[in-house]
């Protein structure tokens, strides 16, 4: 791709590093933020900064959030003694959408890929264990993606607290095998999460 300026060329190469985002569709937005107010990049750039240097993972849940606990966290009505377990905040995003779950997170930040590098100790594993073994958690529910990946971290985690006094369920595989949960219609996601099974029976299917 020829560029009749450096700087355009820089602009494309940088936005052309998002995922998703070929070197084509990179062009397209770039020419289309030239095309606007000036102080509309600027605004563009400002919300980046800022997010980039001021967001936070919730010391709870590993969400991310503005404050030291996210609003889901620090939100009385929901129940604390039920917590789901998500990969990434779009999950979380995902089963909120649902208005179906009133329970709390747990944010991973992953699933296990040996293929990729990631193990156990890459992930937020550890510190949903240590909740268990305080007794703050009376079900746990697994939603990840119903991958070869997502299951192998939903067992991973289960051999870790089968000992423990905690009722492990999962999501009704109301999702198709393979799909990723940000993907799911909001009526199947939430009947999934409605319909969820012990995590034992799971294994057996």
């Amino acid at each position: 791709m020829d560029f009749s300026s450096k700087l355009l060329e820089n602009a494309v190469n940088e936005v052309s590093r998002l995922p998703g985002i070929g070197k084509r569709t990179a062009l397209r937005l770039v020419l289309h933020l030239l095309k606007q107010p000036i102080e509309n990049t600027g605004y563009l750039a400002e919300a980046l900064q800022q997010l980039r240097n001021e967001v936070k993972s919730c010391q709870k849940c590993h969400n991310i959030s503005d404050t030291v606990l996210c609003d889901i966290c620090n939100n009385p009505n929901r129940n604390p003694e039920i917590v789901c377990v998500v990969e990434d905040i779009r999950d979380v995003m995902a089963i909120e959408n649902t208005a179906q779950y009133k329970g709390l997170y747990h944010v991973l930040g992953g699933k296990i890929s040996p293929i990729e590098g990631i193990g156990p100790q890459d992930l937020e594993i550890e510190s949903l264990v240590e909740k268990v073994k305080r007794g703050e958690i009376k079900e746990l529910i697994f939603a990840l993606s119903s991958t070869m990946e997502g299951d192998t971290t939903n067992f991973y985690i289960y051999k870790q607290i089968e000992e423990l006094e905690v009722v492990t369920s999962t999501i009704a595989r109301g999702i198709s095998v393979g799909d990723e949960l940000e993907y799911a219609d909001e009526v199947t996601l939430g009947r999934s999460i409605l319909n969820r099974i012990p995590f034992e029976q799971s294994l057996k299917s």
